[in-house]
């Protein structure tokens, strides 16, 4: 149970945080990571997060019981609840990096690399990406396992084509966010649409007004700068596949391990089982498609543990097929142990009631009260480091607002669905964040700007309250006459 549902009264001594105290650890985050910004570059979030959510915990700890003497159960409710939703993101990524090892080692990915090489056009490359996990994800109804399985070998083929890694992933997430986003399949979709109290497809269709917008606004930009940027050479794509073939045996039978893998997905077999399958198919792979990269069994364990670093003979393809297996990604575990610190310990405190209590006060009319909306749906992103968490909060706070005013549910669900689930990649300590960057081996920070639909989401959903509100202003002043 969340501290905000308790309603706990003054009583015994106890009183919740005022807005100024409950800014400080806040304000001593944000500080902490522009600092580390600032001095290292935006790679440097990651490693200062871990850091900066301890501290930040620390000292909203110290604030609760120096000011308010808060109940050291609350914190532990905070801290249970917090562990409860996040857990689940560290065993996806377990798989995740095992899944990334085993594909790229076994061949998999450099084949998608020589095809894409053949086939596709590097012009157009940045929408066909896009496009490519869009249908994936709105299958799928999951963005992760569409990022980590097509968008890991999607990645590899821009580099290849020229783009930088910034573009590629961009134009990835920008996809699968948005198949994710308008799947009936999806999880966080099930989740706004049933929080708001609104039939699953009833809500899919109402955010079709801001999601396809945004999509067309991002794939016009990747149209652009498909046209405008500059592609790889014929000769450096010829010696790119020369190294290709001589360093892995590439076959269009690897393939079926992808499409395997998709068949599992679309019968709903569940993300963990999905990602062990596909792990197990890549090590299978290893072993047959592979046997000049892999001795035995022993070099299987140990490419899924600390990965490889096969030689090419090109320098880039040296980069793209560098794996780190889980010791790869042991900062982002870190990271994601420090978001449960952090966000339990402001939910355990109150603090993020007081916050979003400020927020939501004396809000009145369409564009306010959705403006108000998608501000809180990022700072509940950024202070929670969880989109599932923030998407139920953002729905029950602001439920009975709605309602007072006799708005459409729809147009909650669809507000948090754009401000939450959309923007949580975009924040370089949020579980979405943290995984996709250590995914797809591209700082946040990197991608942020490119990733053209997460960021135009909330945007329009801004726009189209702004015109409902002129539309309501108009009908009252018709009214009045």
């Amino acid at each position: 149970m969340y501290l905000c549902d308790l309603n706990m009264k003054k009583k015994k001594g106890f009183r919740l945080p005022k807005l100024r105290v409950a800014l400080v650890p806040v304000v001593w985050l944000l500080c902490f990571i522009l600092c580390a910004i600032l001095v290292q570059g935006p790679d440097a979030a990651l490693g200062a997060g871990k850091w900066a959510m301890l501290s930040a915990s620390a000292v909203a700890l110290f604030l609760s019981r120096a000011v308010c003497r808060l109940p050291w159960r609350y914190v532990g409710m905070g801290l249970k609840r917090s562990w409860l939703q996040l857990y689940p993101a560290i065993c996806v990524l377990f798989f995740i990096a095992m899944v990334s090892a085993s594909w790229m080692l076994s061949g998999i990915v450099p084949t998608f690399i020589h095809y894409g090489l053949l086939l596709l056009r590097p012009g157009l490359f940045l929408v066909t990406a896009a496009l490519v996990c869009v249908v994936v994800s709105v299958f799928t109804g999951s963005s992760w396992t569409t990022i980590a399985t097509i968008g890991v070998a999607l990645l590899g083929v821009g580099t290849v084509f020229g783009y930088e890694p910034g573009w590629t992933a961009g134009a990835i997430i920008s996809g699968a966010y948005f198949g994710d986003k308008v799947s009936p399949l999806s999880d966080t979709t099930v989740l706004a649409s049933a929080s708001c109290g609104v039939p699953l497809l009833r809500h899919v269709r109402f955010l079709m007004y801001t999601g396809v917008p945004a999509l067309l606004a991002a794939l016009a930009v990747f149209l652009l700068r498909g046209l405008l940027g500059s592609s790889v050479a014929a000769e450096a794509s010829a010696s790119i596949l020369t190294s290709l073939n001589a360093t892995f045996h590439i076959t269009p039978w690897l393939l079926t391990i992808p499409l395997l893998t998709l068949v599992l997905i679309l019968s709903r077999a569940g993300t963990n089982l999905t990602l062990a399958c596909s792990t197990l198919m890549g090590c299978i792979a290893m072993a047959v498609a592979q046997p000049q990269l892999i001795g035995g069994l022993g070099d299987i364990v140990r490419v899924l543990l600390v990965g490889a670093s096969p030689e090419t003979g090109n320098e880039m393809l040296d980069s793209l097929t560098r794996t780190g297996g889980i010791w790869g990604i042991r900062e982002t575990i870190f990271l994601v142990c420090g978001s449960v610190v952090f966000g339990g310990t402001l939910m355990g405190t109150g603090m993020l009631q007081t916050i979003t209590n400020a927020i939501t006060h004396h809000l009145r009319g369409v564009f306010r009260t959705v403006s108000a909306t998608v501000g809180t749906g990022l700072f509940l992103n950024a202070f929670t480091a969880d989109q599932y968490l923030s998407i139920i909060i953002g729905c029950n706070i602001y439920k009975g607002i709605y309602r007072r005013q006799h708005f459409d549910a729809r147009l909650l669900s669809r507000t948090v669905e754009d401000s939450t689930s959309v923007t949580s990649v975009l924040i370089p300590w949020n579980s979405c964040g943290m995984t996709q960057s250590t995914v797809l081996g591209v700082a946040t920070l990197t991608y942020l700007p490119f990733c053209v639909f997460n960021w135009m989401s909330p945007l329009m959903s801004l726009l189209w309250a702004y015109h409902l509100g002129r539309r309501e202003r108009r009908r009252v002043l018709r009214t009045n006459r």
